[in-house]
């Protein structure tokens, strides 16, 4: 009886959070994204032609973000690749 009622609460339990969370979980994901691509930017701005007072700690990223460069660069309307060295399209 104990069991069935723990698995009952457990199954309530999981219902109502997602009821509460999932209204929320495009704009979480939104929210991400949109945080990915400002650091992306970041990370990319000085071989883009913008000062980077950051670059010597953005410097050793950049190898880390190049398989992910292609998809950001689609996202922010550019159809191809704006660096130089970069060639992913």
């Amino acid at each position: 009886m104990a069991s069935f009622l723990a698995e009952r609460w457990r199954a309530i339990s999981e219902g109502l959070r997602e009821f509460y969370i999932a209204p929320y979980r495009r704009e979480m994901a939104r929210e991400a994204r949109d945080r990915d691509d400002l650091f992306m930017m970041l990370v990319h701005c000085e071989t883009l032609g913008v000062p980077n007072p950051a670059q010597v700690y953005t410097l050793e990223l950049m190898p880390l973000m190049y398989d992910r460069f292609h998809d950001w660069h689609l996202r922010m309307g550019m159809e191809h690749s704006p660096l130089e060295h970069i060639k992913c399209c």
